[in-house]
């Protein structure tokens, strides 16, 4: 069974963190990489029973290899997982769907004040641990990755 670490990297965002974190039950283990947040952020972080770094300056891609399981979950901290994606993640975990896939990708829907807008196209954002190819903080859309069924959540508001 595929260890699976969840990484979120955040900067002052205790109001919605913990929303965040509810959803993360399929992971194995969460790691927050803070940067320099001055508010309750730390202190939600280790109510969840994440693994908090400090990251002042952009630490690069290559520390996850020693911070990570094998598979990183890549979310902002304005994001949720919808049940069913909790769910194809235990699936994947548990028999694992696809084990050849380089990479999984996701679809999101995005909270607007007009409301939730479905985006056409997955996101890539489960990849193995010594994964190089990034976009800041996300994972670089790979063409090849594996869809998953479920979605993740956008919040635009605490």
């Amino acid at each position: 069974m595929p260890a699976l670490t969840a990484v979120l990297h955040t900067h002052n965002d205790a109001l919605r963190l913990g929303r965040a974190l509810e959803t993360l039950y399929p992971c194995d283990e969460i790691l927050i990489i803070d940067h320099g947040s001055d508010d309750q952020t730390p202190r939600v972080a280790r109510q969840y029973g994440a693994k908090l770094v400090q990251a002042y300056n952009d630490p690069g891609s290559d520390f996850l290899r020693d911070l990570a399981s094998e598979w990183i979950l890549c979310l902002d901290p304005r994001e949720s997982l919808t049940e069913s994606l909790a769910a194809a993640l235990f699936d994947w975990k548990a028999a694992q769907v696809s084990p050849g896939a380089a990479a999984f990708s996701v679809f999101h829907r995005e909270e607007t004040v007009k409301g939730w807008v479905q985006h056409a196209h997955p996101q890539t954002r489960i990849v193995p641990a010594h994964w190089s190819n990034w976009d800041g903080y996300l994972p670089l859309a790979d063409s090849s990755a594996v869809s998953l069924e479920g979605e993740l959540l956008r919040f635009a508001f605490p």
